[in-house]
Protein backbone atom coordinates (compact mmCIF):
# COMPACT_ATOMS: atom_id res chain seq x y z
CA UNK A 1 0.00 0.00 0.00
CA UNK A 2 1.10 3.71 -0.84
CA UNK A 3 0.18 6.86 0.88
CA UNK A 4 -0.06 10.24 -1.32
CA UNK A 5 -1.39 13.55 -0.80
CA UNK A 6 -3.43 15.23 -3.34
CA UNK A 7 -3.63 19.05 -2.98
CA UNK A 8 -7.37 20.44 -3.97
CA UNK A 9 -7.22 22.92 -6.58
CA UNK A 10 -10.03 25.69 -6.36
CA UNK A 11 -11.03 29.28 -7.23
CA UNK A 12 -9.90 31.41 -4.23
CA UNK A 13 -13.41 32.39 -3.58
CA UNK A 14 -14.89 28.80 -3.76
CA UNK A 15 -15.72 26.43 -1.24
CA UNK A 16 -15.55 22.60 -1.63
CA UNK A 17 -17.49 19.71 -0.18
CA UNK A 18 -15.83 16.19 -0.62
CA UNK A 19 -17.79 12.90 0.54
CA UNK A 20 -18.19 9.43 -0.40
CA UNK A 21 -21.51 7.95 -1.98
CA UNK A 22 -22.27 4.50 -3.62
CA UNK A 23 -23.80 5.07 -6.27
CA UNK A 24 -23.87 6.82 -10.22
CA UNK A 25 -27.14 8.24 -9.54
CA UNK A 26 -25.31 10.71 -7.31
CA UNK A 27 -24.10 12.37 -10.16
CA UNK A 28 -28.13 13.94 -10.77
CA UNK A 29 -29.00 14.03 -7.08
CA UNK A 30 -26.24 16.05 -5.86
CA UNK A 31 -27.36 18.48 -9.01
CA UNK A 32 -30.62 18.49 -7.88
CA UNK A 33 -29.89 19.44 -3.97
CA UNK A 34 -27.48 21.93 -5.15
CA UNK A 35 -29.60 23.92 -7.73
CA UNK A 36 -32.55 23.49 -5.55
CA UNK A 37 -30.54 25.67 -2.66
CA UNK A 38 -30.11 28.98 -3.96
CA UNK A 39 -30.88 31.18 -7.25
CA UNK A 40 -27.65 32.33 -7.23
CA UNK A 41 -25.38 29.43 -6.42
CA UNK A 42 -22.58 28.09 -8.92
CA UNK A 43 -21.28 24.85 -8.89
CA UNK A 44 -19.24 22.01 -10.87
CA UNK A 45 -19.46 18.61 -9.32
CA UNK A 46 -17.89 15.41 -10.28
CA UNK A 47 -18.31 11.88 -9.10
CA UNK A 48 -16.11 8.74 -9.70
CA UNK A 49 -17.71 5.69 -10.88
CA UNK A 50 -15.46 2.51 -9.01
CA UNK A 51 -16.80 0.22 -11.77
CA UNK A 52 -17.55 -0.26 -14.68
CA UNK A 53 -16.22 1.76 -16.88
CA UNK A 54 -15.03 3.49 -14.00
CA UNK A 55 -15.58 7.29 -15.54
CA UNK A 56 -15.25 10.65 -13.55
CA UNK A 57 -19.10 11.48 -14.32
CA UNK A 58 -19.67 15.40 -14.06
CA UNK A 59 -22.53 17.93 -13.59
CA UNK A 60 -23.15 21.51 -13.14
CA UNK A 61 -24.04 25.15 -13.88
CA UNK A 62 -20.78 26.46 -14.45
CA UNK A 63 -18.24 25.08 -17.02
CA UNK A 64 -15.21 26.41 -15.06
CA UNK A 65 -15.93 24.63 -11.68
CA UNK A 66 -17.43 21.59 -13.21
CA UNK A 67 -13.78 21.49 -15.55
CA UNK A 68 -12.43 22.37 -10.84
CA UNK A 69 -14.67 19.57 -10.10
CA UNK A 70 -13.46 16.94 -12.91
CA UNK A 71 -9.50 17.29 -12.73
CA UNK A 72 -9.30 17.01 -8.73
CA UNK A 73 -11.70 14.22 -8.57
CA UNK A 74 -9.63 12.24 -11.29
CA UNK A 75 -6.65 13.52 -9.21
CA UNK A 76 -8.16 11.78 -5.90
CA UNK A 77 -9.14 8.71 -7.80
CA UNK A 78 -10.75 7.50 -5.29
CA UNK A 79 -14.01 4.94 -5.53
CA UNK A 80 -17.19 6.10 -5.20
CA UNK A 81 -15.56 10.08 -3.88
CA UNK A 82 -17.30 13.19 -5.26
CA UNK A 83 -16.24 16.39 -5.75
CA UNK A 84 -18.23 19.86 -5.18
CA UNK A 85 -16.80 22.91 -6.04
CA UNK A 86 -19.12 26.27 -4.82
CA UNK A 87 -19.21 29.52 -6.03
CA UNK A 88 -22.05 32.06 -4.68
CA UNK A 89 -23.00 29.70 -1.37
CA UNK A 90 -21.55 28.33 1.14
CA UNK A 91 -21.50 24.56 2.26
CA UNK A 92 -23.84 25.50 5.44
CA UNK A 93 -26.09 26.01 2.45
CA UNK A 94 -26.08 23.01 0.87
CA UNK A 95 -24.85 20.78 3.58
CA UNK A 96 -27.66 19.11 4.85
CA UNK A 97 -29.59 18.53 1.64
CA UNK A 98 -26.29 16.90 0.45
CA UNK A 99 -25.70 14.29 3.58
CA UNK A 100 -29.57 13.64 3.02
CA UNK A 101 -28.90 12.17 -0.21
CA UNK A 102 -29.42 8.49 -0.09
CA UNK A 103 -26.75 7.54 -2.08
CA UNK A 104 -24.09 9.67 0.53
CA UNK A 105 -22.29 7.51 2.56
CA UNK A 106 -19.81 10.17 4.28
CA UNK A 107 -18.47 13.87 3.71
CA UNK A 108 -14.86 14.32 4.19
CA UNK A 109 -14.52 17.80 4.71
CA UNK A 110 -17.46 21.36 3.56
CA UNK A 111 -14.13 24.12 3.40
CA UNK A 112 -12.91 27.07 1.60
CA UNK A 113 -9.45 26.64 3.43
CA UNK A 114 -6.44 24.86 1.65
CA UNK A 115 -7.56 20.92 0.85
CA UNK A 116 -4.85 17.71 0.89
CA UNK A 117 -6.64 14.60 0.68
CA UNK A 118 -4.21 11.34 2.18
CA UNK A 119 -4.97 8.75 -0.20
CA UNK A 120 -4.15 5.30 -0.31
CA UNK A 121 -3.54 3.09 -3.11
CA UNK A 122 -3.48 -0.52 -3.78
CA UNK A 123 -3.55 -3.16 -6.46
CA UNK A 124 -7.16 -2.69 -6.50
CA UNK A 125 -7.56 1.19 -6.33
CA UNK A 126 -7.68 4.29 -4.33
CA UNK A 127 -9.44 5.27 -1.10
CA UNK A 128 -9.72 8.61 0.83
CA UNK A 129 -7.86 7.95 3.86
CA UNK A 130 -8.58 11.48 5.38
CA UNK A 131 -8.43 15.28 4.89
CA UNK A 132 -6.12 18.09 5.72
CA UNK A 133 -8.20 20.86 6.09
CA UNK A 134 -6.55 24.50 6.45
CA UNK A 135 -3.33 24.98 9.44
CA UNK A 136 -3.15 24.01 13.08
CA UNK A 137 -4.15 26.41 15.55
CA UNK A 138 -2.00 28.83 16.89
CA UNK A 139 -3.55 29.23 20.48
CA UNK A 140 -6.99 29.27 22.00
CA UNK A 141 -9.31 32.88 21.82
CA UNK A 142 -9.28 35.36 24.35
CA UNK A 143 -11.77 37.67 24.36
CA UNK A 144 -10.45 39.66 21.24
CA UNK A 145 -11.37 36.76 19.49
CA UNK A 146 -14.80 35.63 20.71
CA UNK A 147 -15.69 39.30 19.74
CA UNK A 148 -13.99 39.12 16.33
CA UNK A 149 -16.08 35.77 15.67
CA UNK A 150 -19.45 36.97 16.67
CA UNK A 151 -18.97 40.29 14.78
CA UNK A 152 -18.22 38.42 11.60
CA UNK A 153 -20.92 36.28 12.13
CA UNK A 154 -23.73 39.08 12.18
CA UNK A 155 -21.97 40.99 9.82
CA UNK A 156 -22.15 38.45 6.68
CA UNK A 157 -25.73 37.52 8.22
CA UNK A 158 -25.49 34.09 9.85
CA UNK A 159 -26.37 35.39 13.39
CA UNK A 160 -28.62 38.29 14.65
CA UNK A 161 -28.08 41.13 17.32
Amino acid sequence: MEFKTIKITKPNDANVIIGQSHFIKTVEDLYEALIGSSPSIKFGLAFCESSGECLVRTEGNDEQLRKCAADNALQIGAGHCFVVILQNAFPINVLNAVKNLQEVCNVYCASANAIEIIVAETEQGRGIMGVIDGAAPKGIEGADGIKWRKDFLRKIGYKRG
